[in-house]
């Protein structure tokens, strides 16, 4: 099995992804996959790629999304632990039933909330309030599409509660700032 580089996976994101958020979000990902994977002493590169690859083809193919780009990553020989990961984020999509028990599932959905957060006060990732994320996250209105029971289940995966989540974003995320 094989990984791209970093620099490879960031130009396999920008030849298949042209949303600027998009490309934001996959790097947010990636970002905090790594962090975690610091953290737990994992491997880093393979979780960085499964972060910055993860919706790859969601551009392009929204409807079957990530079917796609799970075979994609077969062809390219990719390692299990990627394919796993990107097919679990879309437990209960497009016919997808592979239990979302990854450090993506934590760390994918909870982006939306950084990001809106930030969209209204528009501080760096590393001065976030992680009370301040706590409150937008129990309010289903603010960033409403964002599935918070998606974000519990993967919290209960890494181990860790909501609260050291979001303390370990805001840490994870501040050299995107």
């Amino acid at each position: 099995m094989s990984l791209p580089t970093k620099d490879a996976a960031l130009a396999l994101l920008h030849q298949h992804v042209r949303d600027d958020y998009q490309r934001l979000h996959a790097l947010m990902v990636a970002t905090a996959l790594e962090g975690y994977a610091q953290h737990f002493n994992e491997d880093t590169l393979l979780w960085y790629v499964t972060g910055l690859l993860h919706d790859i083809d969601f551009d392009e193919h929204p409807d079957t999304h990530p079917a796609p780009s799970l075979q994609w990553f077969k062809d390219w020989g990719y390692p299990p632990e990627l394919i796993h990961a990107v097919e679990s984020h879309a437990y209960g999509y497009h016919g997808f039933t592979t239990l979302p028990q990854t450090n993506l599932v934590a760390c994918e959905e909870i982006s939306g909330i950084f990001y809106a957060y930030r969209k209204m006060n528009p501080v760096r990732y590393g001065e976030m309030k992680p009370g301040s994320i706590k409150k937008k996250f129990k309010d289903g209105g603010f960033a409403a599409k964002i599935d918070r029971s998606t974000i519990e289940l993967g919290c209960q995966h890494l181990g860790v509660g909501i609260d050291d989540h979001i303390a370990n974003l805001v840490r994870f995320l501040a050299p995107l700032s």
